[in-house]
């Protein structure tokens, strides 16, 4: 009797915490059963930043709330199905908490993987490609330990109360642009894949950031797959170990 394959998923942009608590909770359950419905079919699982709409993770102290989607990662890395997990641009502020209560990997920028003989680039997307200088300037500054230890030393009330403030206008300033493809020549990431394949060939790069799921041919050999998000769409890509796919879960 034969073992069918397993599958890789690869999901990105929940931004739970937003708009507030009501839609973010009923979001998070939607997601939460799918993770249920997808673990025992799956080899391996890549969330792929904005997980949360903001996360610091103070000395002693994680934002509150998220309980059930920590509790399903949790529950599916100690069942021995690997979890990877990339920060976005409002979930940089990771350290060591999902690596020491999760057992969950975390990815600072993009990460090479091979599956199947394919190779994957995999990240979150911001920052990367041409223009967008300003943005690339402050991430700089959030990168920065010393920065992140001065916001760090603000109260919780007082940082998260901020950071929810500044994640709430990134959204208004960028939601219309994410939602409609701006073609081949703008789109920024399809110019840093382009860049990267003068060097490296890579199969597949796979990124969240745009909002907007896309599965665009680079080349006979190679695509750019962003994966969309977990607001609107509830898009997600599937490797099924020969071909990859983008699918989207109907609520």
């Amino acid at each position: 009797m034969s073992v069918a394959a397993k599958n890789i998923y690869f999901l990105s942009d929940f931004h739970l915490g937003a708009p507030n608590a009501a839609a973010s909770l009923e979001r998070e359950k939607i997601i939460t059963r799918f993770l249920d419905e997808i673990k025992d079919n799956a080899s391996a699982i890549f969330i792929v930043g904005d997980l949360f709409d903001f996360w610091y993770e103070y000395k002693q102290v994680v934002p509150k709330g998220f309980v059930r989607i920590l509790g399903k990662m949790a529950e599916i890395s100690d069942s021995g199905v690997p979890i990877h997990f990339f920060v976005g641009n409002h979930d940089m502020w990771m350290n060591d908490y999902f690596q020491k209560e999760m057992n969950i990997p975390v990815y600072f920028e993009p990460h090479p993987f091979e599956f199947s003989g394919k190779r994957f680039l995999i990240g979150h997307g911001d920052g990367l490609g041409p223009g967008d200088k300003g943005y690339k300037f402050i991430k700089k500054i959030f990168r920065n330990k010393f920065c992140q230890w001065l916001f760090g030393i603000l109260p919780p009330s007082a940082g998260i109360g901020i950071a929810n403030y500044f994640s709430r206008k990134s959204r208004a300033q960028t939601g219309l642009t994410d939602e409609k493809f701006l073609g081949e020549d703008k789109e920024w990431l399809i110019a840093y894949c382009k860049e990267v394949l003068q060097t490296t060939h890579y199969d597949y790069f796979i990124f969240g950031h745009r909002h907007l799921p896309i599965d665009f041919a680079l080349s006979n050999t190679s695509r750019y797959i962003n994966l969309g998000d977990w607001i609107k769409y509830f898009s997600y890509a599937v490797f099924d170990g020969t071909n990859i796919e983008l699918k989207y879960r109907f609520r």
